[in-house]
């Protein structure tokens, strides 16, 4: 069960769907984009891309499936079991297609499905992982990826989406250039959206980990300032969205994959993260319904 909604979450989730901008598919946090969304969505997305092409990132664009292997590697599972979301396909004869034909009157149909050995994509950057697995070059790696992401939160409120995208550049190096490319991008990101004509305040935050064990290892990364986000009033303004985030992982997601930085030292690396409908949502709340009136400025940084 995701979080509950609050009156003006309610509210903007409204006004979007009334202006035709989102359409609702029936599923609480699963929605369709209109002409004005799937713009602002196209114009966001290359405003990250350009902002980060003078690094000469490697680019990558991976599918929504992953394989189920690495994401237990990742130990996303041991962190994040409530949001997982599990790929499963039929694979009976006729007695169970049947059985399933059966089932599904009564909407018990998974019943006769099996468990296939992919999963949803939970964060963009997870894929390229197991493709560095090995010594780094000197200088370490940097990528630009794209990946459509799933989290299994169902919530009214259209700033948490089931279904979404990040654009994340990753860098995979030493502990000291990893730590470095993280506090880059804080104040990189924050220029960003000032350009945009978000307001936004840059906050220590954590990762939503799952039970009792959960709590302290929030608490850790808090307390290790690994992770900030930057938040901006998109359907609340008590309940701030973390429109992107910046993230440094350790060695958490370099040491599963036998990833070591150039000559066999100890590989770390960091991200940064643009929700890129969170975005869009934030300027929708801020300039308004139309993209045509919004500011000059923005729609010139947005090529709008």
């Amino acid at each position: 069960m995701g979080p509950v909604a609050s009156e003006g979450q309610l509210a903007f989730g409204d006004s979007l769907v009334a202006a035709g901008v989102l359409t609702r598919s029936g599923v609480k946090g699963v929605y369709g984009m209109g002409t004005a969304f799937v713009a602002a969505f196209e114009s966001v997305d290359r405003f990250v891309t350009e902002s980060g092409r003078g690094d000469q990132p490697e680019v990558y664009r991976f599918p929504a499936v992953f394989s189920l292997e690495y994401l237990i590697r990742s130990e996303f599972l041991r962190s994040f079991p409530n949001l997982a979301g599990s790929i499963h396909g039929f694979d009976g004869g006729d007695a169970e297609h049947a059985a399933l034909l059966r089932d599904a009157d009564g909407l018990d149909w998974a019943a006769q499905l099996t468990a296939t050995d992919l999963v949803l994509l939970p964060a963009a950057c997870y894929p390229i992982y197991p493709m560095v697995s090995g010594e780094l070059p000197e200088g370490g790696r940097l990528f630009d990826v794209l990946g459509t992401c799933f989290r299994h939160e169902p919530s009214d409120d259209p700033a948490r989406m089931q279904a979404f995208h990040q654009h994340e550049f990753v860098h995979i190096g030493t502990p000291e250039s990893s730590l470095a490319f993280r506090d880059d991008w804080i104040g990189r990101s924050q220029r960003m959206m000032a350009d945009l004509g978000l307001e936004v305040v840059a906050d220590a935050a954590n990762d939503p980990f799952f039970g009792r064990a959960g709590s302290m290892l929030a608490a850790s990364q808090r307390e290790r300032a690994l992770k900030f986000e930057l938040l901006a009033t998109v359907s609340s303004e008590e309940q701030p969205t973390a429109i992107v985030s910046c993230n440094y992982h350790l060695d958490h997601l370099t040491a599963p994959f036998g990833i070591s930085a150039s000559g066999g030292g100890t590989a770390h690396s960091a991200c940064v993260g643009f929700g890129i409908e969170r975005i869009v949502l934030a300027l929708f709340a801020e300039h308004g319904l139309e993209p045509d009136h919004w500011p000059n400025e923005t729609r010139k940084r947005l090529w709008l």
